[in-house]
Order: C-alpha cells, then sequence, then structure tokens
C-alpha cells in the first residue's frame, strides 16, 4: 500500500487570528515529505479542495501549479475533500432542491479538480471523500425521509463521479446525520444502492466510536469497561458490515472521547499515533478493514488527525511516529 498525509488537519478546526490558524498546504508538504522511517518516507498526499489549501474554481493552469509543487517534494495526491458543506460550495444532502444542487456542483467540482491532476499525471489512484453535510438533530427529525434523500443526493452525486471515471467515499462521522453510526451509515449506503461508485470511507477514530454508540445508542455494540474479546468481537461486527463498502481508508488513534475546534463539529478524537491513552492497536484493527483491499481498487492508506493543536502537527516527530504507525500498518496487512 502507498501510504500517504491528510493536508486538512492543517486547516479543519482552524481560524486565522487565534493560536491555531492555518498552516499553508506548502508547509504541510514540507512536513511531511521530511518524515522518514528507515528510509522509507510518505509517498503522497491526499488534499482538501477548498481555501487556503485550494480554491475550487481554480484555473486549470493554477491547479497544475499545485500539482507541480506536490510533485516537486516525490509525492502523489490520492483522494480528494470534495467541499460539500454549507459555506463552502455545497450544503446539505438532505436539504431542498437548492441545496442538493449545490451538493452537487460541488461534487462536480471536486471531478473537474480531480481531471487536471490525473492528467498532469501527480494523481493516479484515490477517491472523492464527501458526507451528508447535515447535523444528526436535523436527520432526527425524519430518519427514514432523510435517509432516502441522503441517498438520492449520493446517488445523483455518483453518477456525475462515474461520468468522470471517479468513486466517491462517504466518511463515516458520528457529526454527520445518516452517517454517524455504523447502522445508519450502512443503511445510507444501502439506500444509495451504488456499490463500488458510493461507499464507505473507514477512518480508525471515528469508527471507534460507532462502538460506542455515541449520538445513537440503540446502535452501541459494546458499553464501557468491555473486555478485549468482546471489542474484538465487536469490531468483527461492525468491519464485516461496512468493509465490503469500504473503498479509502484513514489510519488514525482514538482516545475515546470527542472534539471540536473553530466550526468544526464533535466527533471522534483524533490521536497522536502514540498516545498513552490510545484505545485502539492501530495496525491490528487496520487488518479487519484492509482485509482483500486490492480487491476493493484501493492502493493507498492516509493518516488522519484533525484538530491537533498547531505546535503537535508541526513538530517533524509528530511525522516520524505517524510514518512508523503507517509502516507497520502496511506490514500487518
Amino acid at each position: 500500500m502507498k501510504l500517504h498525509n491528510a493536508m486538512w488537519p492543517g486547516l479543519v478546526g482552524k481560524e486565522p487570528g487565534t493560536d491555531h490558524p492555518p498552516i499553508s498546504l506548502e508547509h504541510m508538504l514540507e512536513l511531511t515529505a521530511a518524515a522518514n522511517v528507515n528510509g522509507r518516507t510518505f509517498d503522497g498526499i491526499d488534499s482538501f479542495l477548498f481555501h487556503p489549501h485550494t480554491d475550487p474554481d481554480a484555473s486549470d493552469d493554477e491547479l497544475k501549479r499545485i500539482a507541480d509543487l506536490v510533485a516537486s517534494h516525490n509525492l502523489k495526491i490520492g483522494s480528494l475533500v470534495a467541499p460539500i458543506w454549507p459555506g463552502t460550495v455545497g450544503d446539505s444532502a438532505m436539504g431542498d432542491a437548492e441545496a442538493r444542487s449545490k451538493f452537487l456542483l460541488a461534487v462536480e467540482k471536486a471531478c473537474r479538480i480531480a481531471s487536471v491532476f490525473n492528467q498532469h499525471g501527480v494523481r493516479e489512484y484515490g477517491v472523492i471523500r464527501i458526507d451528508s453535510a447535515s447535523s444528526v438533530g436535523d436527520w432526527a427529525k425524519d430518519p427514514a425521509g432523510n435517509t432516502q434523500r441522503i441517498a438520492e443526493t449520493f446517488r445523483e452525486a455518483g453518477k456525475i463521479a462515474e461520468q468522470h471515471g471517479e468513486r466517491l467515499a462517504a466518511e463515516g462521522e458520528i457529526c454527520w446525520g445518516g452517517m454517524h453510526s455504523w447502522q445508519a451509515m450502512l443503511d445510507t449506503l444501502e439506500a444509495t444502492a451504488m456499490p463500488g461508485i458510493v461507499g464507505f470511507q473507514a477512518d480508525l477514530a471515528h469508527t471507534y466510536l460507532y462502538l460506542m454508540g455515541y449520538n445513537a445508542p440503540e446502535a452501541a455494540l459494546l458499553k464501557e469497561g468491555y473486555t478485549d474479546e468482546e471489542f474484538w468481537a465487536a469490531y468483527k461486527t461492525m468491519t464485516d458490515a461496512l468493509r465490503p463498502w469500504t473503498l479509502d481508508f484513514h489510519v488514525a488513534q482514538n482516545d475515546g472521547s470527542v472534539h471540536g475546534t473553530g466550526s468544526h463539529d464533535k466527533t471522534g478524537r483524533h490521536c497522536p499515533a502514540d498516545d498513552p491513552n490510545g484505545k485502539i492497536d492501530i495496525a491490528k484493527a487496520s487488518t479487519y478493514w484492509l482485509k482483500d483491499a486490492a480487491s476493493r481498487g484501493m492502493k493507498h492508506i492516509c493518516w488522519d488527525g484533525c484538530m491537533f493543536s498547531n505546535e503537535t502537527l508541526e513538530t517533524p516527530a509528530t511525522w516520524q511516529n505517524i510514518l512508523a504507525a503507517m509502516i507497520q500498518v502496511d506490514q500487518a496487512i
């Protein structure tokens, strides 16, 4: 598997003029390229398609400049995050016709950028990441109806992606309506009914909270104080259900808590790879998700460390530890 680092930790939860301002794409690339564990380095990055890293309406020439910048660090581009949220390009996938058209426009723009990167040669694999861009509270006002509306939007988005030779992966997080539990996520994917085109992006940190039923107690597979045996039995239940849909994968760590900064709603806390409070055996848990990954067209995995402090992100040792954990995952699968 190719090993990628995510660029959005430099943006998600960051706000200009605070003690956690956005970190530029250039600096995130420098930090990524500098990591080296016994001669192995990151193979690429996954990219966030919104300001200040990437203008979703950037010209082809500007996108080629970004591609050249990434390539100058001997890195590839893999999966891309579409700007599907209100306040970016998109809007709620279960909203009114105008909102849903904005969501589809965001996917269209992401596919266009992907095409430029593909033609450049800096991108040879990866998916386009989406979510419902809808709150759990709003979804809960009409669970069945809203799940169907999200699925309809995802299906239309999938048609756009397929026309561009792309695939979509919905990242399961407890903060997104219709995706906030493993069961709700499965229901949405099955209702979308585009396997291989619209699938799941599994994140070790976020899916840990799926097990605990945070935001969806009825879907909990574990209770506090669980045993190791109970954990892996529950993990198998969850991954057996969602792995067939999994098209993209985030290596991460979680301490069992939730966290949010800036405008980002609370979701599974990402912790440093070597956090002593981490709940996850990263390498072992990854094997549950990555079994038969090649058959689902997966060629890379990506680290996700959203909402780390800038101090942590700008410390070289952070990336050494992350890369070491990624190598362990690659060796385990």
